[in-house]
């Protein structure tokens, strides 16, 4: 069996962006890929983000909130930090095979307003995350 690639989502606390990112591309892989997920800091999961999530038809509800695990960081075939902080914050990797990209996302936990406007936000970023995992995965499949 050939191995899966291994892809592992990094944002600051593991909670938003980096859990969409992960459950989208657990489904629209198809099963080709090793996802993880994790932040510098685990702030556990994000309500509004299991909810946008769930009116996508993705059950994220059951993952966990994570800190960067070193040993996962250097087997990982990409590394892609979807905020900024992480970027800049990321360990270093020793995998000299790794292909790290950066795809900053607002976040949506910072958002202010009505509860129907933090929603948006939401489903804003999450949207924008999906169209990005849709053209990843047609770019590796």
């Amino acid at each position: 069996m050939e191995k899966k690639p291994l892809v592992y989502f990094l944002c600051t606390g593991n909670s938003c962006r980096s859990q969409i990112a992960d459950g989208f591309l657990k489904q629209l892989g198809c099963d080709n890929f090793e996802v993880k997920s994790a932040g510098l800091e685990a702030h556990g999961l994000n309500p509004r983000a299991v909810q946008v999530m769930k009116e996508a038809g993705i059950d994220i509800s059951k993952n966990t909130s994570d800190v960067i695990d070193p040993e996962i960081l250097n087997r990982a075939d990409y590394v892609i930090t979807l905020c900024g902080h992480a970027d800049e914050h990321c360990p270093v990797i020793s995998n000299k095979n790794v292909t790290k990209w950066h795809w900053g996302f607002d976040d949506p936990a910072r958002a202010e307003g009505s509860e129907d406007e933090i929603m948006n936000q939401f489903r804003t970023v999450r949207d924008a995350i999906k169209s990005r995992i849709e053209q990843f995965v047609k770019f590796l499949i």
